[in-house]
């Protein structure tokens, strides 16, 4: 079903400018640990993070190696057709959140003490994103009133059987398929009727431009939430997902996270904050809401042992 492995002949290298802050091992890091990417093949390389994925600009599958040279740049080498080295590039660079100048991000820690003790603890972290808004948004199908596990290995079965395996300098990986075969009859098989036909309209959507991330980024982001919402099965919960790690707008507070909020009550000693008064709270961490609320929910601290009193010290 998914072919014999694509290999692109032709490889171009960029070189692309990061401001701000950012540490590549700290992405791969993550990734290893986050099962809705199923890799956790990450970190196989060190130094080197390779993708396979879609692109956006004509759903064709390619390639991505990252290595960063210096903290102030990176090095992408590109396994695609002549021709979409450029588009593959700014796909990768939004991945890796490394699209957005992050030198005003050192200010949200010196006005909010727990910001800064995450920036303190985690220099260079940044978001680390779905390949795309339309793979963010069939994530949030399949993941629907189901284990994160579940939804992995289901995720994981759709990219070996009807994604592509893509030669990305040697490495092999599995490109998760593109929208026209997820739009097919065959891709559902198996899955729950509502969930098939669900992803099927989020296939569709992404097909008819409908996805794109720089389109939902420049939208307001109440009209963009509202936009996404008209995907069936796509609720507030989901068009935050969808905004946030797909498409990687950096200042939206996900409101609709209980995670999250219970990681800022611990770190602002709120026990009792009801979600209204965290979310304005979360105004001191304009324009990097969404880079925050990442940090506090993702950072080792809160996954094994809850984020304590010492994060607001």
């Amino acid at each position: 079903m998914t072919g014999s492995i694509l290999q692109h002949p032709a490889t171009t290298t960029l070189r692309i400018p990061v401001r701000g802050p950012f540490d590549l091992d700290k992405s791969i890091r993550f990734l290893t640990d986050f099962p809705p990417a199923c890799r956790a093949d990450a970190a196989a390389e060190p130094g080197t993070l390779r993708f396979a994925f879609p692109a956006e600009a004509g759903w064709e599958h390619v390639g991505a190696a990252v290595r960063q040279r210096s903290p102030g740049s990176i090095e992408v080498e590109v396994f695609a057709e002549e021709g979409l080295a450029v588009e593959v590039g700014a796909q990768v660079r939004r991945i890796l959140s490394v699209d957005v100048d992050g030198v005003g991000f050192a200010k949200i820690g010196a006005a909010d003490p727990v910001v800064r003790r995450l920036q303190q603890a985690h220099p260079g972290l940044r978001p680390v994103l779905f390949h795309s808004p339309y793979e963010a948004a069939c994530w949030a199908i399949l993941s629907h009133r189901a284990r994160m596990s579940q939804a992995a290995t289901v995720k994981r079965r759709l990219a070996e059987e009807f994604g592509r395996p893509v030669d990305v300098g040697g490495k092999v990986l599995r490109s998760f398929p593109a929208p026209d075969v997820l739009a097919g009859p065959e891709a559902g098989r198996g899955l729950p009727a509502v969930k098939a036909e669900r992803l099927r309209a989020v296939a569709n959507a992404a097909k008819d431009g409908l996805l794109d991330a720089a389109y939902l980024r420049a939208m307001r982001v109440p009209d963009a939430l509202r936009w996404l919402q008209r995907l069936p099965g796509i609720g507030p919960f989901s068009a935050q997902l969808i905004l946030i790690r797909g498409a990687g707008h950096p200042d939206v507070f996900p409101s609709g996270e209980p995670r999250l909020q219970e990681a800022m009550r611990a770190a602002y000693d709120l026990p009792l904050a009801p979600p209204e008064e965290l979310e304005e709270l979360s105004a001191v961490w304009r324009p990097f809401r969404s880079w925050v609320a990442f940090a506090l929910r993702n950072t080792g601290e809160f996954r094994t042992r809850g984020i304590g009193g010492s994060m607001t010290a």
